[in-house]
Formats: C-alpha cells, structure tokens, sequence
C-alpha cells in the first residue's frame, strides 16, 4: 500500500479502537498534527463532554447510573487531552473548550497530588510518579503559559526516575514507599518521555529553559540508541535481551528525532536512525491497518495492538511529513 492508504488505514483502526483518556488524547493529537482537524475536533469534544468535576479531561464514565472517573485513580493521564481542547478553544474561539482547558491546568495545579520535590503524581491516591508524565503534563503546562511549572515538571519527575549509572528512566517511582514499585527500564514510557520533552522545547519562551530540556532529551536519545536492535526495534525493556523486541518504542523515537530536526536543534546526523525506523514501523502495518509488533494491550506486557502505537505511528509519519519526507 502507499503512504497515503497506510495513514488511512492505521487512522481508521485507531478510531474503532476502545480508548482509555491517555489514548483518546494522544489519538487526537496525532490527527491534529496530520492536519485532520474534523475527527480531531470530534475527539477534543467528547474530552470535553466528559470532564470530570474536578477538572480532568475525558475520564467520566457511568455505571449503574452512578459517575465514574475514569479508573478512579488517573491524574496525568487525563492531560494528553488538553492539547487538542485547546487548539479548538482558540481556533473556534469556543468558551466552553478555553474554560475545560484552565479546569484541567487549575486542577495540575492546585489538586493533583505531588510527591515530595513537587513533581505530580501519576495517580490519584498517594504519590506515585510515572516515567509517562513527562509526555503527558509538562507540554500542556508550557502551553497554557505555566512555563516555569513545565519545566520543573521534567526536572522533578526525572530526578525521581532517573539512573545516574544506566542514563535510563525507571518507570514508576512510589514516594510513600520510597522506592521503584517497578524498577524496570520499559521501552513505551522512556519514548513518551523522550516526546514529552521535545514537545516541551517548541513551547518555551527562555532559552536556558529550552537547553535545559534539550541536554535532558538528548542524553536520552544517545542512550535509548544504544539498546536499538538491528532489527530497528527495541527489547520491551531495552536492557533485558530476554524481552520481546517491539515497534513502539521505534515509533516515539524516530517521532521525537524528526521533530527536533524539525525545531532546529537535533542535528541532521540523526536522520538515519529514524528512516530506518520508520521503515521498519510502516512494514508492521497490517492490512486491517493495525500496528503490529508492538507492546499493547490490554496488558502492555506482551505483543499486541494498541492505540497508543497506531496514534504514535501517525505523529511519526506526520512529523516526517513535516520535513519533506
């Protein structure tokens, strides 16, 4: 198939796909970024419709007639949502969607829990920070102008999931415990971290911000390369030969190298590492349009399907777009 069916087809089983509110926001985003602003409008609006009371975009959901939130127990998650509810806000200067996006920046800021150095919790009963969170707060914070607040999100989060000795990120740290309550290296979420932080840069104002993030990020990079098979995949937890080798994690990367080549800041020279990606990624394509070998669901402990991989697919194939490719 050629490039423009392959999006089609991977865009079309995205959206017959079940989605968790982390999904649903980065589904929308991924078609915001390809220039399909009807479905990702469509998204952004049933985020909204489905604002919790307390701020958190796409998590209420009804059983027995009775509200639920989601898992009861998500916080950053909600998050990937914002950056699609705002865009609509301002491009159809809708009120509703400005006052859904400043209940969800009010909530980060003034209800979500925190662990100790103030980064935010990934969930909502105690203190327990996810290596995801980098991709999912600190971006919409830097968009609604919390800059300062953007930045010490990556900053507090990565001090508490960063190994000095590996240069990798565990992947959940519980501040109650004062431990890794998983202490692996897992591929999906160093790669969201990895967008996270490059989304982040395109949004900050000061320049020793900007470096700040771009050393974190590339720091990452070089190391995340380290661990690529010549498969152009990487094992599900990157240090551990013994764990399946899976595409995702391919996707994000070549997804944050063609982006910051984008931004100006990741030099050219990277290019070849995300083409071979990208390559490898686009054979994974079904002819269903699923994104195949890949960590997915329901799980995320095995070979499988999920959103998260075909939303992440299209944001690669739109950031090489974006360069020309």
């Amino acid at each position: 198939m050629d490039a423009k069916e392959r999006i089609e087809k991977v865009t079309r089983a995205m959206l017959c796909m079940e989605r968790y509110p982390w999904e649903q926001g980065e589904a929308s985003q991924a078609l915001l970024e390809l220039g399909d602003y009807e479905n990702a409008y469509l998204m952004a609006h049933d985020a909204v419709l489905r604002q919790s009371p307390d701020g958190r975009l796409g998590t209420t959901f009804y059983r027995d007639h009775v509200a639920m939130f989601g898992d009861t127990s998500t916080v950053t998650d909600a998050v990937n949502n914002g950056q699609a509810v705002l865009y609509f806000a301002e491009k159809n200067h809708d009120a509703s969607f400005l006052e859904a996006a400043r209940k969800q920046i009010a909530f980060l800021m003034e209800t979500a829990p925190r662990a100790k150095n103030g980064a935010i919790s990934h969930v909502l009963d105690h203190p327990q920070v996810w290596v995801d969170s980098i991709h999912h707060c600190p971006p919409f914070l830097a968009q609604m102008g919390e800059q300062e607040e953007a930045v010490h999100q990556i900053r507090a989060m990565r001090e508490l999931v960063y190994d000095s000795e590996t240069k990798l990120m565990y992947h959940v740290w519980d501040d109650v415990k004062e431990e890794y309550v998983n202490s692996d290296f897992w591929g999906i979420g160093m790669g969201l971290a990895l967008m996270g932080m490059v989304k982040t840069v395109q949004y900050l104002e000061k320049e020793e911000q900007k470096e700040e993030i771009k050393t974190y990020a590339m720091e990452l990079l070089d190391t995340l390369l380290l661990y690529k098979d010549k498969s152009g995949m990487f094992h599900n937890i990157v240090n551990d030969p013994d764990t399946f080798l899976e595409a995702d994690l391919s996707q994000e990367v070549a997804c944050a190298v063609y982006s910051g080549i984008y931004q100006g800041w990741i030099p050219r020279s990277y290019q070849k590492y995300a083409d071979e990606m990208r390559k490898m990624a686009q054979d994974c394509v079904d002819e269903y349009g699923f994104v195949r070998n890949v960590c997915g669901t329901p799980t995320f402990a095995a070979l499988s399907v999920s959103v998260e991989a075909q939303a992440m697919f299209l944001q690669m194939e739109a950031a090489a777009i974006r360069l020309g490719l």
